[in-house]
């Protein structure tokens, strides 16, 4: 049974990815994962402002850093401990320890200094670079359009530095969800990634601070991405990877029904450990077996292609069920 794919446009053998978490930020844990089965992995993210981690050049990148200098500080402490000469040394060390894909991440929020360093990244052997972009809409000044160039302006700028394969891994916080995606794949790019997940802040009530809220997924997360690569599976020309609430194989199943190309774990591997691999992949064969199915293009975004106008036969479901008819 053949459950091979692609993820930036290399061939990997099941559509299980790692995402880019704690789970792969050391060579001991990302040993594990592909001994279990992982298809590819995403390191755990760099933080653009570690590469360009001075005060002067901070400054200048962010008013955040005038009004909060205490930030950095940190920024300078971390980079110290966590720099870029530690994680191109986790890019190589992970090229030599294991034969699946191993795909370096920036988290970043702008298109100025840091695209340099992809050509050091693409140096160091990594199979490609995941771009996980997040622009946090909360500036009076900042308008919609200057966020959706920016998103654009950030990957026209790493691909002047390096031809290596590219995912872009966004949030659906755009005015126009559908045309921003779809311009998004219209760059050079292999893969879109649908869709990251922010963190999420709690309060406690009796020390009257902000606290981290849950950082793992829920299962009922899974329908944001379902819809979006349901939409757009048979308008982009690149891969769309689905990520965000997939428990279980019914979720990888669901994803590829859609028409995602493969799926980004995490929370399931933190809550269930890296050998949960082995029971998806089990499973998925299982389903694959029962429905006759001996490869994943056999049924891969057949829900999808049953609609014409998927947004058209959204609207109707909504539509039944607030009637009652549904």
């Amino acid at each position: 049974m053949d459950i091979s794919t692609t993820f930036l446009g290399i061939k990997i053998n099941n559509p299980f990815i790692v995402a880019s978490s704690g789970l792969t930020s050391t060579i001991d844990s990302i040993k594990k994962l592909a001994d279990c089965g992982a298809g590819a992995l995403v390191l755990k993210s760099l933080f653009e402002e570690q590469i360009i981690a001075d005060k002067k050049t901070l400054l200048e990148h962010d008013d955040m850093y005038f009004w909060y200098p205490e930030a950095i500080e940190y920024v300078s402490n971390f980079s110290k401990e966590h720099g870029i000469e530690e994680y191109l040394k986790l890019i190589n060390k992970a090229k030599q320890a294991i034969k699946i894909p191993v795909v370096a991440s920036i988290n970043c929020v702008s298109p100025y200094e840091w695209p340099k360093f992809a050509k050091k990244i693409e140096e160091a052997g990594a199979d490609g670079l995941e771009l996980n972009i997040f622009i946090p809409p909360t500036l009076l000044k900042l308008t919609g359009y200057k966020i959706e160039e920016t998103y654009l302006d950030i990957v026209r700028e790493v691909r002047k530095e390096t031809s290596m394969p590219l995912a872009v891994k966004v949030g659906y916080h755009f005015t126009n969800l559908y045309r921003m995606l779809f311009k998004l794949s219209n760059l050079e790019i292999n893969s879109l990634v649908l869709f990251n997940r922010y963190y999420r802040p709690d309060v406690d009530i009796e020390n009257m601070k902000v606290i981290t809220g849950n950082i793992l997924s829920s299962p009922v997360e899974i329908t944001l991405s379902l819809r979006w690569i349901a939409l757009l599976s048979e308008v982009v020309k690149c891969e769309l990877i689905g990520a965000t609430g997939i428990h279980d194989y019914t979720g990888v199943v669901k994803n590829l029904l859609v028409g995602a190309t493969a799926v980004q774990l995490c929370s399931a591997l933190y809550k269930n450990g890296p050998e949960y691999l082995h029971t998806l992949r089990s499973e998925l064969e299982q389903y694959m077996n029962r429905k006759g199915y001996e490869s994943l293009n056999a049924f891969r975004g057949l829900v999808a292609k049953n609609h014409e106008n998927c947004a058209a036969f959204e609207r109707v479901q909504f539509m039944k069920k607030t009637t009652g008819k549904i």
